[in-house]
């Protein structure tokens, strides 16, 4: 493990990923609506394909490069994340 995980709830999540897709997309993390589709919001392959590895650096869990197109809504990737989170042992 690469380090202590403080809040995996689905709120703490949601931020992070908001936080993660502002700065990619240089905005601020208030800009970006959690139900609207990533690709709406400006989100590319190559920003999603830096989620990924940004999600496994940071929760230390292995991701497909597709999750941000499985879960196409910061809502939907905050859900998935909390779910995988919870399931591990």
């Amino acid at each position: 493990m690469s380090g202590i995980i403080e809040d995996t709830s689905v709120a703490a999540i949601r931020a992070w990923l908001a936080g993660r897709i502002a700065f990619y997309l240089q905005r601020s993390a208030d800009e970006i609506d959690p139900d609207l589709p990533l690709v709406e919001i400006g989100l590319d392959s190559v920003y999603a394909m830096t989620l990924s590895g940004d999600v496994e650096e940071r929760f230390d869990i292995e991701v497909e490069p597709t999750m941000a197109w499985d879960h196409p809504t910061v809502n939907a990737l905050a859900g998935y994340l909390h779910g995988v989170l919870g399931s591990r042992g």
